[in-house]
């Protein structure tokens, strides 16, 4: 495995997922709130005495959502680079069906990606693009 094109790979597809969901959570009624959902889980990491603004919850969801999706999305790195394009539809998709699936029964609320039809279909296309973006960044870098 080459750890600079899993890492690069991985940090087009996590940024190609943020870009989407900020800017869509600003425009688009009925947009997935994946910040809501990185906000609550930091908060229930966090003792009750610990009570940061919200801008800082934010700021802190914003690195965490990044560095985890880097570091899943730069799990396309793990076959050949013909098939980055494949993996990053697949690993996708499956993150996309997870953030529609997982935060209910994980405590976090169902409703910042579930909240109607549009809102699960924008999350899992918008994972799914970030997959294809990891996936065509392995691909051209291992040229």
């Amino acid at each position: 495995m080459d750890s600079f094109a899993a890492t690069a790979s991985g940090v087009v597809g996590a940024t190609t997922l943020t870009l989407l969901h900020e800017t869509a959570r600003k425009t688009v009624d009925d947009a997935p709130r994946i910040d809501l959902l990185g906000k609550r889980a930091i908060s229930k990491l966090l003792p009750d005495y610990l009570s940061p603004s919200e801008d800082t919850l934010h700021k802190a969801s914003l690195v965490g959502d990044i560095m985890s999706n880097a570091a899943y999305y730069g799990l396309v790195s793990m076959d050949k680079p013909k098939n980055g394009l494949r993996n990053g539809a697949i690993l996708g998709l499956a993150a996309g069906i997870g953030a529609v699936l997982l935060p209910g029964p994980l405590g976090l609320g169902e409703a910042p990606s579930n909240r109607t039809t549009a809102t699960k279909l924008m999350t899992i296309g918008w994972y799914l693009a970030g997959g294809l973006a990891a996936g065509l960044t392995f691909k051209l870098l291992k040229r």
